[in-house]
């Protein structure tokens, strides 16, 4: 049965018309559109501006302006999918009416008839569903996206929005993916090719069916010349060159990915979920490669006792901080495949690596390196501390109870002094982890020694130490140096005023760090001593749970912990044995 061409119109006025107003009265269309905003990839680069990371959800989309759009690949879109874009209002009622009859023909919706327009509001609002209703709804919506925005920002839209398969949305991506160009350097032969994808982006993609793509390929190229785009010669010559595609390889970070994942977390933190893998961020980080590769290397150190949850053990972690701006060099998080991150996850007990904060307390108090202290019996609370090799030393100057990192000794200065001191001044150099409220809390002066409730992550106790090498200031660790949003505006940047304070008078900071300066060259981390000024702690837990040392020369403030996820004893092993040798490894391996 022919149906004539009138009652094929009538039959479409009345389907708008009814299923506007079915619409209108439902109001499942906002009288407000909100923005077209589509989701936008997020990179990351390193203090180089080197790319190391890009963040998306599940689309992969760069958008890119119309005017960076090769006209080529304009027309090749407009010739295979809207070659009445400029003249209809969103609707082009002739292709509606040949839809419309192949449709009433198949007794289904087998013809789509979409313009541009209506495939830019499916693909923003609607789902995929094949039904008349949902056609009615793309109509409606491409009628008030036409009256909101001019054709060439339809276009660019359109163009940013539509997929070209393997998780890659927006021609910039498509672009860099099968031809690693950027969308304006494509000539004729691949903006055809990318043209032809979007019909079938399984079924057409080169790198799923390079034979089936060029003859899709051939196809946008004749409709080019139909159209007067491209003479046919040109479509002639042009449908016979090969097409030359470079498939984007994933890239690899190695142990990075402990950084970079802490690189997300910040970014989320501070612009939420969205900010991160939809707002097309720019994030350029401290990470120097170059110690991120040394840190890597040193940390393959690590001995093979045994495994836990699946991963060899013991576990380390290392961070290296620039002390007078806070920035994260360099950053391993553990060793295997899991995602915690121990540099700036795991809370452990710090041991003798805490002690460093007793003396700057005191030394603000009025000690200084010589100041004598009485290693001798203690007992407070029924408690009584011990040294490491269960000996007493008598009177000792306070330069040598730390290099020698004498318990009791310790332990008399902090309470000469008062523990609240001491947990005031590591707090004031950002350790957080402090516990001063109930049954089992830190203000005790076990404190002093290390054996605090919940422990220390080495990140933070990292940058604590950056406060002795900087002259007294404490300079937040940050991995960020800028971030920009997706039109170049700047967010943040660092190093600024509010991520730096004075914690110590300067005098404190020197004395102090001449102390630590005796640590590795006559006390517990000779090991570590690479000659020059080099300053540093070790830190050893009871039963040898864990083990530290922390650090620093100059310009490089560098934390090695190691441990067993399950808490498990390591022999013998102390702070001034393989967590030195490791940072010893480590800053030869910077060229310290």
């Amino acid at each position: 049965m022919k149906l004539s061409t009138g009652l094929i119109i009538a039959l479409i006025v009345m389907g708008i018309g009814g299923g506007c107003g079915f619409l209108v009265a439902s109001a499942n269309i906002p009288s407000n559109l909100p923005d077209i905003q589509p989701a936008l990839t997020s990179h990351i680069y390193d203090i180089k501006g080197n790319e190391i990371a890009v963040v998306h959800a599940e689309e992969d989309r760069e958008p890119v302006k119309s005017e960076e759009i090769p006209e080529n690949l304009k027309k090749a879109f407009l010739a295979t999918e809207d070659v009445r874009f400029y003249q209809h209002i969103g609707i082009d009622y002739r292709g509606v009416m040949r839809a419309m009859w192949e449709n009433i023909s198949h007794r289904e919706v087998a013809e789509g008839g979409s313009t541009i327009t209506q495939q830019l509001a499916r693909n923003a609002y609607l789902n995929q569903e094949r039904t008349f209703s949902r056609k009615i709804q793309e109509m409606f919506l491409a009628l008030k996206i036409e009256h909101r925005h001019t054709k060439e920002e339809i276009l660019e839209m359109y163009l940013n929005q539509i997929y070209f398969g393997r998780g890659v949305y927006g021609i910039q991506a498509a672009s860099k993916y099968y031809f690693n160009k950027n969308v304006k350097d494509l000539d004729l032969n691949e903006c055809a090719m990318l043209a032809g994808i979007p019909k079938s982006p399984n079924h057409y993609s080169p790198l799923n069916n390079l034979e089936e793509a060029q003859k899709r390929k051939a196809v946008v190229l004749q409709q080019m010349a139909k159209y007067g785009f491209i003479s046919s010669s040109t479509a002639q010559k042009t449908a016979k060159q090969e097409i030359h595609l470079v498939q984007s390889a994933p890239r690899e970070v190695g142990d990075a990915h402990y950084f970079i994942d802490y690189v997300k977390q910040t970014i989320i933190d501070k612009y939420g979920d969205d900010g991160l893998y939809k707002g097309g961020l720019k994030i350029y980080t401290t990470l120097d490669m170059d110690m991120q590769r040394a840190a890597e290397e040193a940390m393959k150190n690590l001995p093979e006792m045994n495994e836990a949850n699946g991963l060899k053990q013991p576990q380390g972690a290392l961070v290296a901080i620039e002390p007078h701006s806070g920035y994260i060099k360099a950053m391993v998080g553990g060793r295997g495949t899991d995602l915690f991150n121990r540099a700036a996850l795991a809370e452990r007990q710090p041991g003798s690596a805490f002690k460093p904060f007793v003396y700057a307390a005191a030394l603000e108090s009025g000690y200084t390196p010589d100041s004598i202290v009485a290693d001798t019996p203690f007992t407070k609370y029924g408690w009584n501390p011990q040294n490491y090799d269960r000996s007493f030393y008598g009177s000792v100057p306070l330069s040598s109870v730390c290099a020698q990192s004498l318990n009791v000794a310790t332990v008399r200065v902090a309470d000469d002094i008062g523990i609240d001191k001491v947990i005031k001044y590591a707090q004031d150099m950002g350790i957080s982890t402090l516990v001063l409220e109930g049954e089992r809390n830190d203000v005790n002066l076990s404190t002093a020694l290390g054996g605090i409730t919940r422990g220390v992550t080495p990140l933070e106790l990292t940058s604590a130490y950056c406060t002795f090498a900087n002259k007294g200031i404490y300079a937040k660790g940050t991995p960020i140096v800028k971030v920009l949003d997706k039109d170049g505006n700047v967010l943040e940047e660092y190093p600024n005023p509010a991520s730096s304070r004075r914690v110590l008078k300067e005098e404190t900071a020197a004395n102090l760090d001449s102390m630590l300066q005796g640590v590795v060259s006559h006390g517990t981390g000779t090991r570590a001593n690479i000659g020059g000024h080099v300053a540093g702690k070790t830190g050893t837990t009871s039963e040898y749970h864990d083990a530290w040392f922390v650090g620093y020369v100059s310009d490089l403030v560098v934390g090695v912990w190691i441990g067993t996820d399950d808490n498990q004893t390591m022999g013998t092993m102390t702070g001034g044995t393989l967590p030195a040798d490791i940072w010893r490894i480590f800053m030869k391996g910077t060229g310290h």
